[in-house]
């Protein structure tokens, strides 16, 4: 049975508008603070340190297995994490958005290619539409990254929510969820995922400069040996200009 949610009505949503600065686009949700970003001459590549943290799963999949593997993001955003899935990743491509007027946004500022084959978004509450049969066990890569206008919590947060998120993912799946590292939110947070997770499963990125700190969570747990690590980092960097490699002084198991 579905458990029941308050959704937030269509006329509560805050106003989408953008701001440029010179080679980047900024999303906002009708305050200063950024929602996305995008590079005008490179829309499909990743400008925000955290956004590319929240690939941190790419250190766990073989890079083989990438294309085709299902990638969902809850929360749009400017697209960032669902457009270089789908153009660079080449993976199949879940995003759910409750505000439309982000959606319109992504599309007509933010280069979001039309739905296809491949790509699928789904304006919705995500807290009700994560628990439905069909995106049960798809999943191989979870990305999580819901804020407010006022980008003060979560908006979702709940250990519900976790496990709800836990139940998406393919044995091997793995959510990442931006949280706060330095806000008083950030310890309960991670309480709730560790909960619905396990402790062996979390593994966490101190935060960057800008205080997002990066939490991966497995569906089940492993624990990949240094050097496979660095393996996979230096792939990324490689392929993607990412500093990876970086990651790992950063990057830490929760359970030691």
């Amino acid at each position: 049975m579905t458990r029941k949610k308050s959704s937030v009505a269509e006329s509560e949503l805050p106003e989408v508008n953008f701001s440029e600065d010179g080679k980047i686009r900024y999303l906002h949700l009708g305050t200063e603070w950024i929602q996305g970003s995008m590079f005008l001459d490179r829309p499909y590549d990743i400008e925000l340190e955290y956004v590319q943290r929240m690939f941190g799963w790419l250190l766990f999949m073989p890079p083989e297995e990438v294309k085709g593997a299902h990638a969902m993001q809850l929360g749009l955003g400017a697209g960032t994490i669902t457009k270089f899935c789908y153009k660079k990743l080449k993976m199949t491509c879940t995003a759910v958005e409750l505000n439309p007027g982000v959606l319109h946004a992504c599309r007509g500022w933010f280069r979001l290619p039309p739905d296809d084959e491949r790509l699928r978004v789904v304006l919705a509450d995500a807290s009700l539409e994560i628990q439905k049969q069909e995106w049960l066990g798809t999943v191989d890569a979870l990305q999580v990254d819901l804020y407010d206008d006022e980008a003060a919590a979560p908006v979702l947060d709940s250990l519900d929510f976790y496990r709800d998120c836990r139940e998406l993912l393919t044995p091997h799946g793995i959510m990442t969820v931006n949280l706060f590292g330095r806000s008083s939110s950030y310890a309960e947070s991670l309480a709730k995922i560790s909960a619905a997770f396990g402790e062996d499963a979390i593994w966490a990125f101190k935060p960057t400069r800008e205080g997002n700190a990066i939490v991966l969570a497995q569906r089940t747990p492993s624990r990949p040996s240094r050097d496979a690590l660095e393996q996979a980092a230096r792939a990324i960097e490689e392929k993607w200009g990412w500093p990876a490699t970086k990651w790992l002084q950063v990057f830490k198991p929760l359970a030691r």
